[in-house]
């Protein structure tokens, strides 16, 4: 009863969609993770419960010109909800502190509005976070650096009406290196794919997970013949990609 009425403060309650899960399920399976020792294997296993999860378009509330509304929704999941559900799950102990914590992660300082929100990846690694941006040290030098206008496309039209423009700089690891430097990256690694087109960061992103000798990107893929969380060689994956940008979960 305490935990109802918590949540229903927090959330109107058609804004809590837990698809194939119970509360209790939730409560189950963030507490398991809680108590394994590494980042990484924390991250995998609470990852790994999402797929086969659909992937679905729009599901948050928020534009320019609608008021922003707090969404829990794990009956599908786009590329970054899912890295935003994950990494939420993984800094707490319960469903009821996974629905208070969501907010610290999606919004910068929790506070929630369109504008607030980390629309872009590299948002995550601004300022006080849970992830740092370790592209440059993952790629032991390898790297490439471009200067964005995030927000801002070719035509200087913006992607996001009503966010303001960025300058950021953005290392990516190049797709030709990534073979190389494998060893640099870690389980649970957020992973971005490097947008090499204006007003980017990133175009895709997805967790790296290695598995049995080899590496997997898992993701919610939006492609036709997939539209799911699944896992696929991160190698193979990335191949014909520009490059790679990494963001690294910390304690």
């Amino acid at each position: 009863m305490k935990e109802e009425k918590r949540m229903q403060g927090l959330y109107p309650e058609e804004n809590v969609r837990l698809g194939k899960w119970s509360r209790e399920a939730l409560d189950g399976i963030i507490a398991e993770a809680s108590h394994m020792p590494g980042l990484g294997e924390r991250i995998e296993y609470l990852s790994r419960q999402f797929l086969g999860i659909p992937y679905g378009e729009s599901t948050l509330i928020g534009n320019a010109s609608t008021p922003e509304e707090v969404v829990i929704n794990l009956e599908a999941v786009d590329c970054f909800t899912f890295l935003d559900y994950v990494e939420t799950m993984r800094l707490v102990g319960s469903f009821e502190e996974f629905a208070v914590r969501l907010r610290r992660v999606r919004y910068r300082d929790g506070l929630v509005s369109f504008s607030s929100r980390n629309h872009f990846f590299t948002d995550w690694a601004q300022g006080p976070s849970t992830v740092r941006d370790v592209t440059r040290e993952a790629g032991g030098g390898i790297i490439r650096t471009v200067t964005k206008k995030l927000n801002v496309q070719a035509d200087g039209s913006p992607y996001l009406p009503g966010i303001e423009p960025r300058i950021r700089a953005i290392d990516c690891i190049p797709a030709a290196s990534i073979k190389n430097i494998l060893g640099g990256l870690r389980p649970g690694d957020y992973i971005g794919i490097f947008a090499d087109v204006p007003g980017l960061d990133v175009t895709h992103v997805g967790i790296f997970i290695p598995h049995e000798g080899h590496a997997l990107f898992r993701h919610a893929s939006s492609a036709t013949n997939v539209r799911r969380v699944v896992d696929q060689p991160f190698l193979d994956y990335v191949a014909d990609k520009p490059g790679i940008v990494v963001l690294r979960p910390v304690t």
